[in-house]
């Protein structure tokens, strides 16, 4: 049974609060979001400041996740620059960041005052998995007549690495949600999948021993190497982690060469119009070149030609081919997992380049060539150094 939020009508005593934080955090029962609300009021209510307020700070701005409090641009959803924020002091510092009287502490010309109009103020950073997420903060529009106590500042630095483990347990949570979705997916592959290639080659030798047709040897050796890809598919795309973990000097065109090398395709060609170098894992870079090569010959016609080059105005590069290409209505779906196109597909070599792009902070997009057939473009890609 959920237990009723605390009570915060009055300003608790710090052994109060104390109680009121540890019932919050120790409770199954609710959400994330809830706990983080309840915290919230709670340290209002204890610091007896008007305003409390949990950040995420990315790519230099700082997105407020949860509020409590009627200051109109400390609300849920709001953002703003970080450098006009209270809290680009306060993700510096190893302990809490407070500001008793903000106008003469050294405030009144500073843009985040200008903008907030925050008088007191007490922060602290909030750190999931040894790398900074944001804060979690209160303030107020009117300056403190004493400045926190030590037990205040304590208070607020447990209030802001529980949220830190909540959050921490949250994004695990998710994983292990992903990893579980993932892997019954490969459950029903191997299922399925592995039992139509096994059922033809029991066909074709029962149909050698009846015949004498030796002939039908080789369609046998078509299923074992249509499992083989995919068995090999599978334990690319259980097995690696979510971050690319080695960053090495890639020559586009020496790599898309000796990938393409190892395409089993007679009639096909490649042409790499480029000689830039960027930054990444190689072997994994090389997963996703072999898997967009293989699937250009798959879905294509037997004499496909596939070109590789770099964007002339992003930092980054693509792959196309002149083969049937994707239609508009499939392309969202051709990164999920197990999906394809084809009967010969094992569905899971564009699942291994998305994994290869999420790996190294990428991003891709797929579109049309000029000449009809599909077109992948990986953005966001570092520039080797010259």
């Amino acid at each position: 049974m959920t237990e009723p939020p605390p009570d915060t009508d009055h300003r608790p005593t710090e052994s109060e609060a104390y109680r009121q934080m540890y019932r919050i955090t120790a409770s199954y029962d609710r959400s994330f979001e809830t706990k983080v609300s309840e915290l919230l009021r709670l340290g209002c209510a204890f610091l007896d400041v008007s305003a409390g307020f949990l950040t995420e700070v990315t790519d230099e701005t700082q997105y407020i996740v949860r509020a409590y409090g009627e200051h109109p641009l400390l609300q849920t959803g709001e953002a703003c620059p970080l450098e006009r924020s209270y809290c680009r002091k306060t993700i510096t510092m190893e302990e809490t960041n407070t500001v008793q009287h903000a106008q003469i502490e050294g405030w009144e010309d500073d843009a985040a005052y200008e903008v907030f109009g925050l008088e007191s103020y007490i922060g602290a950073r909030v750190v999931v998995d040894g790398e900074l997420y944001g804060t979690f903060c209160f303030a107020d529009t009117t300056p403190r007549g004493d400045p926190f106590t030590m037990a205040e500042e304590t208070f607020v630095e447990l209030m802001s690495k529980s949220v830190s483990y909540e959050l921490f347990t949250k994004q695990a949570t998710q994983q292990l949600e992903k990893q579980r979705d993932q892997l019954e997916e490969y459950a029903s592959v191997v299922s399925h999948d592995l039992r139509n290639p096994l059922t033809v080659a029991h066909s074709y030798l029962d149909l050698a021993e009846q015949t004498g047709d030796t002939g039908q040897f080789q369609r046998v050796r078509d299923a074992l190497e249509r499992m083989d890809a995919l068995i090999e598919d599978l334990l690319v795309a259980t097995r690696e982690s979510d971050s690319a973990t080695e960053t090495d000097t890639i020559h586009i065109h020496a790599l898309a060469t000796d990938c393409w090398d190892l395409v089993p395709t007679e009639a096909g060609t490649v042409i790499v119009e480029t000689d830039a170098a960027i930054v990444g894992d190689k072997r994994r870079v090389q997963q996703l070149f072999s898997n967009l090569f293989r699937n250009a010959v798959e879905h294509g016609r037997p004499e496909v030609t596939v070109r590789v080059g770099t964007l002339a105005d992003q930092l980054g590069f693509f792959i196309e081919d002149d083969g049937r290409g994707i239609p508009p209505e499939q392309r969202p779906q051709i990164f999920e997992d197990c999906f394809s196109t084809s009967e010969e597909g094992t569905g899971l070599g564009l699942t291994i380049v998305q994994q290869v792009v999420e790996a190294h902070n990428w991003e891709i997009t797929v579109t049309e060539s000029d000449a009809g057939g599909a077109r992948f473009e990986i953005t966001g890609v570092e520039p080797a150094a010259e």
